[in-house]
Formats: C-alpha cells, structure tokens, sequence
C-alpha cells in the first residue's frame, strides 16, 4: 500500500526567512511558522495552544520565499514532513522534523495577524507551486503485493 505524507498549515512567520545554497548552488529558505488553535475549556474560559512548526523551501520557492515573506507575515503552505539526522560535536544523533513546502501562498498584507487575514492571496503577490523547483529524488519503482515482506 502506498502511503500519504502531505500537510497544510495556515498560520504566521515567526522570524524572517533564511535563504542558503547549497554547494552545489541550490537556494534554500528556511523559516518558522506559528498554528495557533483556540478553543473554550468547561469553565467557558478561551485557551491558546500554538505549535511552531519548521519549514524549508527549496529553489525558485525559497527565493520567493525570502523575498516576500517577513516575519509576523500570514502564509498557507502545502508540503510532506521529513525528519533529517546528524551527529552533533558531541557524538550525539540530533533530529529535526521540518515541512518541505512545495506550495506557498502569501496571505493578508505584511504585518496582519492570523486573525486579520483576508480570505485569499495578497493581488499582485504570486502563488508558487514548487513541485517541479524541488531537488531531483530518485524515483523508485512501483511496489507490488508480491514484494511485500509480510
């Protein structure tokens, strides 16, 4: 059975974006996005949870990303979760989960908040759809009931 990996978020920068290369001269932007849900506990009292979640967006996204986004900034992003490791100076496995986003839309005008936010895209701001701007993943072949372990 193939699996579904795809996450939509709404919700507000929390810094400015980051925008990198990589050796190999690949743009990079990196940024963190606030969701905040909000709900009325039994004593009719409203309560606040708000989860930071990291986002990465690469090529043509990432540098419109960077170029457009700034922090306080509403944005509806599309994308698959992925949890990279690495070996901290210690010797220690880190881990990071992060959003690679392969869509990108640019809500209300820079400074709104989440609750401000207009009912669609910013006029004259573009909608990215980064699917083809993604780094090349080697494609795997299809999998059949015969190639299952089980």
């Amino acid at each position: 059975m193939i699996g579904v990996n795809k996450v939509i978020l709404i919700g507000n920068l929390g810094k400015d974006p980051e925008l990198r290369y990589t050796p190999g001269g690949q743009p990079v932007a990196s940024f963190s996005l606030a969701t905040t849900e909000r709900w009325n506990d039994r004593n009719g009292q409203r309560q606040d949870r708000t989860e930071w979640h990291n986002i990465v967006a690469w090529g043509k996204l990432g540098e419109l990303v960077n170029q457009y986004l700034k922090k306080g900034r509403s944005a509806y992003i599309e994308g698959r979760i992925t949890t990279r490791s690495w070996d901290d100076k210690d010797g220690n496995k880190r881990y990071k989960t992060e959003i690679v986003a392969n869509q990108i839309q640019f809500l209300g005008s820079a400074g709104q908040s989440s609750g401000e936010m207009e009912s669609g895209p910013d006029h004259g701001m573009p909608d990215f759809d980064a699917r083809s701007a993604e780094p090349e993943r080697p494609e795997h072949p299809p999998v059949g009931e015969d190639d299952l372990p089980f």
